[in-house]
């Protein structure tokens, strides 16, 4: 599972209403287009529906909590419902504490905790960073136990799921490195050209695409719309057939 999604499969609610995602107004003809404002982390809870193969297969909530005036907690919870995985009572459960430094969401510490009927894995992260290292324990492997040195701008799967609705711009290209669970990887996102209009259930969405491609030509694409927190829609393409497709039910904001 692509790390957006083993992440998403994005966030406490101050908010009491589910609210509509709102396209941005075009400028009054005559007058330049101003600047998009900057993204300002606010508390948020997001509801999907989670599509497995073609077929609905659960749900999956997210969340960012404010802890404190200095660190943040971005959560997501997946429930298998329907399918095999349901009969097993697949629960995901998977945080990342952080806080904001130099313009970077940094990561603090991890956790992810898979439980269903048979079976229980727990993995827990701590990100060092006065000595730029972090390092991982739980039920994983050696190897991924060893230390891993860190770069600034380094973030966790979840992390980057924010930083996509931060940076996306049209034409842009995105460029990040996700270190998680032991593991270090480049991704590369291009952000398309001019927005597509998306359908969610009575509402819709005026969303850019933001596209990943793997090495083996799997895929991960994202839409993320202006003046919502979460994306509209996360889909997981591999050997061209869909395969998780995360879609956007409501949205609680403050």
């Amino acid at each position: 599972m692509r790390p957006i999604l083993a992440s998403l499969l994005l966030l406490t609610a101050s908010a009491l209403q589910a609210q509509p995602a709102r396209a941005q107004e075009a400028a009054p003809p005559g007058l330049p287009a101003l600047p998009p404002a900057p993204r300002v982390l606010e508390p948020f809870q997001a509801t999907y529906e989670a599509w497995y193969r073609g077929r609905p297969a659960g749900s999956a909530t997210m969340r960012l909590v404010r802890q404190d005036p200095r660190h943040w907690t971005i959560e997501l919870d997946l429930r298998a419902e329907r399918g095999v995985a349901s009969l097993a009572r697949l629960n995901i459960h998977q945080s990342t504490l952080f806080d904001e430094h130099d313009g970077h969401y940094r990561p603090l510490g991890q956790n992810t905790e898979r439980r269903a009927v048979l079976f229980g894995k727990q993995v827990s992260g701590s990100y060092d960073w006065g000595a730029m290292q972090a390092r991982w324990s739980g039920d994983i492997s050696r190897e991924r136990r060893r230390p891993v040195p860190l770069q600034p701008g380094d973030m966790s799967a979840l992390l980057i799921n924010l930083a996509l609705m931060r940076d996306a711009r049209p034409g842009a290209v995105l460029e990040y490195r996700f270190v998680d669970g032991g593991r270090v990887r480049g991704h590369v996102y291009h952000v398309g050209q001019t927005p597509e209009t998306l359908a969610v259930g009575d509402m819709s969405y005026e969303a850019l695409r933001v596209e990943r491609r793997d090495r083996d030509g799997d895929q991960t694409l994202v839409w993320v719309a202006d003046g919502v927190p979460t994306p509209i829609r996360i889909l997981q393409r591999e050997d061209g057939e869909d395969e998780v497709d995360l879609r956007l039910i409501e949205y609680r904001g403050a």
